[in-house]
């Protein structure tokens, strides 16, 4: 089917106002406006890293209540979240080498970026998602990315 022929509709976007924190409470909030916004006759899973606001007990709680199921990041393994390795580029190159003047304009330029996204290049990240995670599987949980090892000493990350 031709990306052209398949009809687009926006689940659910939003902007972190300036100003504030993305913590737990802010994360719950967008994740129950998000449920809301989602067919919820259809089950859903949630992958995201393991930053602090997607791994507080509020969040996890929230998401076990309303049947989420929230697949493992593996530690020290940046790059296996879809919005690091595919989301967030595709925007930066959209965004890159222009000057917006205002928040609402930036607004503008993102929106039009992630319209612009197509169900094919969806399909393509899906696809490298679940070859990242055979990279992960195959290098046992190790830093995968280049099947490197990781080694924490202290407060200092080696990676070799």
């Amino acid at each position: 089917m031709e990306d052209a022929a398949v009809e687009r509709q926006e689940i659910h976007k939003e902007f972190v106002p300036q100003g504030k924190t993305v913590n737990a409470e802010f994360y719950k909030e967008v994740l129950r406006r998000l449920h809301k916004a989602v067919n919820l006759a259809q089950r859903w899973r949630l992958h995201h890293d393991n930053a602090p606001a997607h791994t507080a007990f509020l969040v996890t709680s929230y998401l076990t209540r309303i049947g989420v199921e929230v697949l493992p990041q593996p530690p020290y393994s940046p790059g296996m979240s879809p919005p690091d390795f595919f989301l967030f580029p595709k925007v930066k190159r959209c965004l890159r080498g222009h000057s917006f003047g205002d928040i609402s304009n930036i607004q503008r330029a993102v929106t039009k970026a992630l319209t612009g996204i197509t169900p094919t290049d969806y399909s393509g990240a899906y696809e490298a998602w679940k070859t990242r995670w055979q990279r992960c599987v195959d290098a046992q949980g190790e830093f995968f990315e280049e099947y490197k090892r990781f080694v924490q000493i202290g407060s200092i990350n080696l990676f070799f």
